[in-house]
C-alpha cells in the first residue's frame, strides 16, 4: 500500500526520510522483524532473491488469504479469548498487516476479543502477560526531559496519541501500567474499525503510579511502585508532556483515555480550546449514547427534549454524557437552563440535591432542589424518568422494582444499563426485557446473547465507544481541525443512528450491526467531516466528493 500524504507532501515516517525510506533499505532478516515490512511466507520468489531472503522462509508462496487460514485454525484451538487476545497481539508484533486483515475479515467476532470485554482481563494479567513493549511509556522520573523522551519514537507524523494514566480503566478501577492495553486497542480500533492509517498511531502510558496496593506488592508489575502526586503535580506533568507533543509531533491529536475521573474532567476543561484533543470516556461515551437514545427516540417517535433522564453515576462519564445531551437538546430549541433541570443524577450517596455538600462543580449543575434520597426506586417513582442510564459500575443496582417502575411510568422505558465489564453492568438485558415484559429499549456498554422472550427475539444493543471515536479519528484524520468540539461528537452520533435500517429497530436493535462497522464508520466520518468543513473548522481544502475523499485516504490490510 502506497504511503498517504496530506496536501501533496510525503508523510514522514522514519526520523530523517519519508516513511518506508529506511525500512526499504533494510534485508533479510531486518525485513521479517518489523511488522510493517514483514510479509512472512507471502514474499515472492523474486521478492527472496532481491532482498536477501532466500533460505530464511519456508519454499511455499502463499496469499494473505491463506495466511489468515492458518491464523483462523490457530484461534480455533485457543482455549479461551485472553489466550486468542494474547495470540492476536503477538500477530500484531509479527505481521501488522495480517493482524488487521484479521480483525477486519470478522470485525463483529474480534473486536470483543482485542477490545471490551477481553481485554479487562488482559490489563488486569498484563504484568503477567506481557511479551513485547508497545508504544510508549512517560513517568514522573521525566519532568523536564518529555520532548527528549518523545523524540525516541521512530516516526515524525504521528497524528494521534492515545494516552491514559489507567487511573480509571473500565469498572476495574486504578490499576496504573497495567492499563496499557486500552490505549493500544484504542488505536488498533482505529484503523480496524474506521481504516486510519496505523503507522500514525502512538500508544502511551502516563505512568504516575497507582494507588492500587495490591498491584504495587505483585512483583510482575511493571509500573511506578509510587501513590499518585496530587492534581497540581498531576497538571505540570500533563502540561509538559502536551506541550512537547506539540513542539515533537505538531497537528497531533491527543486522546485522553481511562484517567481518573476528576483529572479526566479538568483535563479535558484545561486543554479542549488550546490545542487538538478529546476524552472519550466523557464525549465518545456521550456520543454513543446520544445515538442510541435518538435511534430509541425514532422508534417510539418522540423527540430527545421532551425527555426526563435519571444518570445512576455522577462520574466523569455520566457528566460527560448529561453536558452533550444538554447541547443536543438546546439544538431542539430548548433553553440550557431548562435542558439541564430535565436531568436527574444518582451516586453512592444518593439523589444529587443542592443540599449536598460534597458535590463537585461539574455535578452541582444537576444538583435539584429536592429532598435528600438514597432509595433509586424512590428516586424513579419521584422523578419519573423516561430513560434510565447506568454509568456507575455498580453491577445489579437495575432491581426488579425499579425497572419495573421504569415500566409502570412508561409505555417504552428507555433502559441502558453502558457499566463495563460484563459483571458490573447495572442489569442484563434478558432482566430488562423480562421484567418490563419486552416493552423495554436497551443498551448496554458490551454486547449481550440475543433473548427471546415469549416467542420473541430481541437484540440489545451495545452502546460502546467503537461505533463513534474511530470515525471521529477518520474525520479529524481528513480535515485537520483546529479543534474538536461537542458538536462533532453529536454529529457523528446522529449519523451512527441514521445507519439503523427498519428491520434492525424492530429487534429493538439501536446500533448498526457490527459486522458491517467499517462501512457504517466511513459514513459516519464523512458525515463528522462535511461537518467540519461547513464550520469552516478544517484546515485544508474542502472537496467535491467529501466521501470519496475520505475513502481514498484509508488502510486497506494489504501487503505492499
Amino acid at each position: 500500500m502506497q504511503a498517504p500524504t496530506t496536501q501533496g507532501i510525503p508523510r514522514m515516517g522514519r526520523r530523517g526520510g519519508p516513511a518506508g525510506e529506511m525500512r526499504e533499505r533494510r534485508r533479510g532478516r531486518y525485513l521479517l522483524d518489523d511488522p510493517v515490512t514483514n510479509k512472512g511466507s507471502a514474499f515472492t520468489e523474486a521478492e527472496r532473491k532481491e532482498l536477501g531472503l532466500e533460505g530464511l522462509l519456508p519454499a511455499a508462496t502463499e496469499s494473505i488469504e491463506r495466511q489468515l487460514e492458518r491464523v483462523l485454525g490457530h484461534l480455533a484451538v485457543k482455549p479461551n479469548d485472553l489466550e486468542r487476545y494474547i495470540y492476536l497481539i503477538d500477530l500484531c508484533d509479527r505481521d501488522e498487516t495480517l493482524f488487521y486483515r484479521t480483525i477486519m475479515s470478522d470485525p463483529a467476532r474480534f473486536v470483543p476479543i482485542v477490545y471490551d470485554p477481553t481485554i479487562a482481563e488482559a490489563c488486569l494479567k498484563f504484568g503477567h502477560i506481557y511479551r513485547r513493549a508497545r508504544g510508549m511509556y512517560v513517568t514522573r522520573a521525566m519532568k523536564g526531559r518529555m520532548r527528549e523522551v518523545l523524540r525516541n519514537w521512530p516516526f515524525d507524523d504521528v497524528r494521534f496519541i492515545c494516552v491514559s494514566s489507567g487511573g480509571r480503566i473500565l469498572g476495574l478501577g486504578d490499576i496504573g501500567a497495567n492499563g496499557m492495553p486500552i490505549p493500544i486497542g484504542k488505536l488498533q480500533l482505529y484503523t480496524a474499525c474506521a481504516a486510519v492509517p496505523p503507522d500514525g498511531l502512538l500508544p502511551i502510558l502516563f505512568d504516575i503510579g497507582t494507588t492500587n496496593e495490591s498491584l504495587r506488592n505483585d512483583p510482575l508489575y511493571l509500573g511506578l511502585r509510587e501513590v499518585p502526586p496530587g492534581d497540581q503535580e498531576v497538571d505540570a506533568l500533563v502540561d509538559e508532556f502536551v506541550a512537547a507533543v506539540q513542539e515533537v509531533f505538531p497537528g497531533c491529536c491527543i486522546h485522553f483515555e481511562d484517567w481518573k475521573g476528576t483529572d479526566a474532567i479538568r483535563l479535558l476543561e484545561r486543554y479542549r480550546d488550546k490545542i487538538l484533543c478529546y476524552n472519550d470516556d466523557i464525549q465518545g461515551t456521550a456520543s454513543v449514547a446520544i445515538a442510541g437514545l435518538t435511534t430509541a427516540l425514532q422508534i417510539i417517535g418522540a423527540k430527545l427534549s421532551d425527555q426526563r433522564i435519571l444518570f445512576v453515576g455522577a462520574g466523569s462519564a455520566g457528566i460527560g454524557i448529561a453536558n452533550m445531551i444538554v447541547e443536543a437538546t438546546v439544538a431542539e430549541g430548548l433553553s440550557r437552563e431548562a435542558a439541564r433541570e430535565r436531568i436527574s443524577m444518582f451516586d453512592v450517596n444518593g439523589l444529587l440535591v443542592s443540599s449536598r455538600a460534597d458535590l463537585s462543580s461539574s455535578q452541582r449543575g444537576y444538583a435539584r432542589e429536592l429532598g435528600a434520597m438514597t432509595d433509586l426506586q424512590k428516586v424513579v417513582e419521584t422523578v419519573k424518568p423516561s430513560v434510565l442510564i447506568g454509568v456507575s459500575t455498580k453491577g445489579g443496582v437495575f432491581t426488579q422494582a425499579v425497572v419495573e417502575t421504569m415500566a409502570a411510568l412508561n409505555e417504552r422505558p428507555i433502559i441502558f444499563p453502558l457499566s463495563n465489564p460484563t459483571d458490573r453492568a447495572e442489569c442484563t438485558p434478558e432482566q430488562a426485557y423480562r421484567w418490563t415484559k419486552g416493552k423495554a429499549l436497551v443498551a448496554c456498554g458490551v454486547q449481550f446473547p440475543d433473548v427471546v422472550l415469549d416467542g420473541k427475539v430481541y437484540r440489545p444493543g451495545q452502546a460502546n465507544n467503537f461505533y463513534v471515536f474511530p470515525a471521529i479519528g477518520l474525520a479529524v484524520y481528513a480535515t485537520r481541525p483546529r479543534h474538536i468540539d461537542d458538536r462533532m461528537f453529536i454529529a457523528a452520533a446522529h449519523a451512527t443512528a441514521d445507519q439503523v435500517d427498519a428491520e434492525e429497530r424492530a429487534r429493538g436493535m439501536l446500533f448498526p450491526k457490527q459486522a458491517s462497522i467499517l462501512a457504517t464508520e466511513i459514513t459516519t466520518a464523512a458525515r463528522v467531516a462535511e461537518h467540519i468543513f461547513d464550520r469552516g473548522e478544517a484546515t485544508v481544502p474542502r472537496p467535491k466528493d467529501v466521501r470519496a475523499w475520505i475513502e481514498a485516504m484509508t488502510y486497506r490490510p494489504e501487503y505492499r
